[in-house]
This record gives structure tokens, C-alpha cells and sequence, in this order.
């Protein structure tokens, strides 16, 4: 059925279509808004709220968007987007140059973003969508939870740099420090098993050798002539 009660309710809902269960009545809505049910964020870090849409018609200029918000400490719903063509964040309030934008109507997303939440942004929101014909729609709702960072989610991000950064330079150093001492070890092995001189070395040995024996002659003469000198005066 297109139009009509349905089971005494005296529902007349245009143009959705009704499945009738043995146990209730379930709507089937040509336009259907899904959002996240709940949005966790950081104090200062800007933060996502994702909304998209199918709808069984074309999207054209007279689709609509509009985010509503209402905080946790008050039952007040305040308009923070509105989109038609153009987007339209708003101007005044607790928002106020703070939406963005980064959504695609052609492709089903209705999303915004929140630039620099603190915990008083916490409460509820709620995406609209009408692409007429299509209006009527469910009404999904996100609950935002802002924190401040604490030191388990720093000590995470410390030991997440560790292991990208520190591990495989600890690994670079270690195989550095083996291949050394293979090297080493290879060099005191050939000195154990006998090491032959090169040929400069030899060479240096050789003149040493004979240098010493010219100092030893030279003092053998020099003993000799003063030997000879010494018995002349007698």
C-alpha cells in the first residue's frame, strides 16, 4: 500500500510503503539517514561527525541538510548547519565559526566537522536530510563524549613512535655490531695461524738489519784505532 490506514492507526504517510508482520507494522521510508551512534574526541583536536543518506530519488538543488545540537545540560536545540545548494554554518552561539563542510551530496554524505571541541561541546546532535520528493526519514542522533588527552593515550602514542622509529634503528646498530665482530674475529684468527710480512715490511726489517751491522763495524774501527794510538806512546 501507498496511501491508507493501516490496521486502525490511522497512519497516512506519503509515499512510503507498509510490510504488515503478524506482530507489528514496519515503515519503509524511501530516505534513510544513518550516523554514528557515538562520537569519542580530544580537547583541541578537531573532530568528525558522519552522517550519510540514501534516497530512492535524484539528489537536486532543493536537497536539504540540517545539523541540530543539544547540549547534555540542557533539553534547548540549537541550529548549528544548514545546507541548500550552499552551506550555511553557523554564525552566532556556541559553534560559531567552528562547522566546516566535508561532506558530498552526490555521493549520500552529509558530513561535518568540529575545529577545536572542548568538553562543554558534549551533547547531542542530529542530521536531517529531505531530497524531495523524498522528506520523510528517520532521525538518527550521535552522542559527542570530549576529553582531555590523559597519559595512557600519550604513553600509546610514544610506544607506537618507538616501534616505527627506535626498534629498526636498534636493529640497524645490532647488525652493524655483529658484522664487526665477525671482522674482527677473522683478523685475529689469521694472526694465530701465521701472518706473512709484506714486502715493505721486509724491507724496513732488511735496513734496520744492515743499519745495525754498519754501527757494529763502525765501533769495531773505532776501537781499533784507539788500541793503535794507545801502544804508539809507549
Amino acid at each position: 500500500l501507498s496511501r491508507g490506514k493501516v490496521g486502525g492507526l490511522g497512519l497516512n504517510m506519503v509515499p512510503c510503503f507498509y510490510i504488515l508482520p503478524t506482530e507489528g507494522v514496519y515503515i519503509v521510508l524511501p530516505l534513510e539517514i544513518k550516523t554514528d551512534a557515538h562520537v569519542r574526541g580530544y580537547v583541541g583536536e578537531e573532530i568528525k561527525l558522519k552522517c550519510t543518506f540514501t534516497s530512492t530519488s535524484d539528489v537536486t538543488d532543493k536537497l536539504t541538510i540540517d545539523w541540530t545540537y543539544r547540549s547534555a545540560s540542557s533539553s534547548r536545540v540549537e541550529s548549528i548547519f544548514h545546507y541548500q545548494s550552499f552551506t550555511y554554518p553557523a554564525t552566532s552561539g556556541r559553534f560559531q565559526d567552528r562547522i566546516s563542510w566535508v561532506g558530498n551530496v552526490y555521493k549520500g554524505d552529509a558530513s561535518i566537522s568540529i575545529s577545536n571541541p572542548t568538553v562543554k561541546d558534549n551533547g547531542t546532535f542530529s542530521c536531517a536530510v529531505k531530497n524531495p520528493p523524498d522528506v520523510h526519514h528517520n532521525i538518527p542522533t550521535t552522542e559527542l563524549t570530549v576529553t582531555e588527552r590523559g597519559f595512557g593515550t600519550m604513553l600509546s602514542s610514544v610506544a607506537l613512535l618507538s616501534i616505527l622509529v627506535f626498534i629498526p634503528s636498534a636493529v640497524v646498530v645490532v647488525l652493524l655490531l655483529v658484522r664487526m665482530g665477525r671482522k674482527s674475529a677473522g683478523l685475529k684468527k689469521r694472526s694465530k695461524s701465521g701472518y706473512k710480512k709484506s714486502s715493505i715490511e721486509v724491507s724496513d726489517d732488511t735496513d734496520q738489519e744492515e743499519g745495525d751491522n754498519c754501527m757494529g763495524r763502525l765501533c769495531m774501527r773505532c776501537a781499533e784505532c784507539l788500541d793503535s794510538d794507545y801502544e804508539d806512546t809507549y
